[in-house]
């Protein structure tokens, strides 16, 4: 299409195409597009592969969203043959053409030519579309400051080498307009009548809240600010009543964990905490309690074996802690049935404390820390994935930090051992009494035995046991601050203020400024 508009204009003159346009190559899923171009330029157009390819490798620009290697996508090579035999050698010669050029800046480097080889040989020849993308795009971008480091340390690390210009990064953003003028109008309402709308199309201008967070001369707009909160979180409760039949009292913290469900996002973690929370109700230690309703939310794929059954014991769990009449109103566990965005417009506005648990080096961003973050939620995480960023904007007095960083999970995987941390861990111990007795399970024996196993598995790549201890310590300093509650809206209001440069018209204009290059149109109203 954009090369039939380009003709209308310019006939077939290609020589200045890859100044006037960019196609961001959202992940690996359109990395077709450098050979289709190049089929276009070389089939249709007639151009020499040296012009068509000086187009397509200046036109095109790759963005990565993912540090797990089986998430990138391999094409079956048979497949290719099949479907897109033309295609298939293009790419062939792409990979032939840039293995040429591995081999010239590593002589002698057989080793390093089978890595970044495009045709990847094992199991069955397939077309490695990340490397594709990398080797026909001019930018390599990934989506927060840890996430693009760990792509050049770690997955892309070869092409980084060769070609350390073309990578850069691009936290991600998400839109104020919908995730809290649409989502939340009562605070926004309230923002507004302090600091006036413009925040709403700058997000920039949301630290003009700051100065409203200390309480002293702000007791009004304080309590304005808690009874919005009471009245989103009103409205979810209505929510969680209708969709799962649970209630959720108001006045409890509502501590929530909504996203994909995935073992390297930990909802088993969650899990072992909620747990570790029913226990200490049962033996009657609950001085100082703080109530607390938590939601777990969010869809498994079809054939993920391990998610499917995580939601099977959330449900479990849940169904066991809310019948038991000595757990009351102290503990009220929900898992919400088909997560959505109209869902997560009711939840985000609702929520007291943002669970970000990722095992560290495994999250490339996140964007549902930033829409609870904006709605005034405060944020229990890991040091990874835009969780960092979000601790550098709002600092280490409004952010529950906890867990191995990334280096301290790579120099414990050479000797991780589960079985022994959870031995010499009462807490822990008891949680997993209760897991292998069938407690949760008593009429369905053995459904959660590999789960368990997986968490006791000393190559357990998500290593969900070693971070208990740190979690739950944390969970407790959450627990203590938000029964102080002139100190927790003081926190509450200064996440919000803090994230501006969490706006998605932030991050295009990163985007702009050093990958598409275009010139801003003047609004005409």
């Amino acid at each position: 299409d954009i090369v039939r508009q380009w003709e209308m204009v310019h006939g077939d003159d290609y020589s200045n195409f890859a100044a006037q346009n960019v196609f961001q190559l959202n992940d690996t899923h359109p990395a077709i597009a450098v050979a289709e171009l190049m089929r276009i330029l070389i089939d249709d157009k007639h151009l020499s592969w040296d012009q068509a390819w000086e187009i397509t490798s200046n036109t095109m620009a790759y963005t990565n969203h993912t540090l797990l290697p089986e998430a990138l996508e391999r094409w079956s090579v048979k497949l290719f043959e099949r479907l897109l035999p033309r295609l298939l050698e293009i790419i062939f010669d792409i990979n032939a053409i840039f293995l040429k050029q591995v081999a010239i800046h590593w002589p002698g480097d057989s080793d390093r030519r089978r890595r970044m080889s495009i045709i990847e040989e094992d199991h069955g020849k397939s077309v490695r579309m990340a490397y594709l993308a990398i080797v026909g795009s001019f930018s390599v971008n990934g989506v927060a400051e840890l996430h693009s480091d760990l792509l050049k340390k770690g997955l892309f690390r070869d092409f980084y080498e060769l070609w350390p210009e073309k990578f850069n990064n691009k936290t991600n953003g998400v839109t104020p307009r919908r995730w809290i003028a649409h989502a939340n109008p009562e605070m926004t309402a309230l923002i507004s009548s302090k600091i006036g709308d413009g925040w709403i199309s700058d997000l920039s201008q949301i630290e003009k809240l700051k100065p409203f967070a200390g309480s002293a001369n702000n007791k009004l707009f304080h309590a304005q600010w808690q009874a919005a909160k009471r009245s989103n979180k009103t409205r979810l409760a209505e929510l969680v009543k209708k969709e799962c039949g649970v209630d959720f009292a108001v006045d409890s913290m509502f501590d929530v964990q909504v996203k994909r469900t995935h073992e390297y996002k930990r909802q088993l973690l969650n899990v072992l905490h909620i747990i570790h929370l029913y226990n200490r109700i049962r033996r009657g230690d609950t001085l100082d309690w703080t109530n607390r309703c938590v939601l777990i939310g969010g869809k498994a794929a079809p054939g993920y074996f391990m998610a499917k059954r995580t939601i099977k014991l959330i449900n479990n769990v849940a169904e066991i802690i809310n019948c038991d009449p000595e757990v009351g109103d102290k503990l009220k566990v929900a898992f919400l049935p088909n997560y959505r965005v109209s869902s997560m417009e009711v939840i985000a506005p609702a929520t007291d404390l943002s669970e970000q648990i990722s095992t560290a080096g495994k999250e490339a961003s996140g964007t549902g820390n930033m829409k609870f973050m904006m709605n005034g939620a405060l944020t229990i995480g890991t040091y990874d994935g835009a969780n960092i960023e979000i601790l550098d904007a709002v600092g280490s007095d409004n952010f529950f930090l906890f867990g191995l960083k990334v280096d301290e999970v790579e120099a414990m995987r050479a000797h991780y051992d589960p079985e022994s941390i959870i031995a010499a861990d009462e807490d822990l111990k008891a949680v997993f009494h209760l897991l292998e007795s069938g407690h949760f399970n008593i009429e369905e024996p053995g459904i959660f035995d590999a789960v368990i196993a997986s968490m006791k598995d000393p190559h357990d790549p998500w290593m969900t046991v070693a971070d208990f201890r740190s979690y739950i310590e944390i969970q407790q300093q959450a627990a203590n601050a938000y029964r102080d509650q002139q100190h927790w809206t003081r926190m509450s209001i200064m996440n919000t203020a803090c994230s501006g440069f969490f706006s998605t018209d932030r991050t295009m204009q990163d985007y702009n400024e050093d990958i598409w290059k275009l010139s801003p149109m003047e609004l005409h109203k």
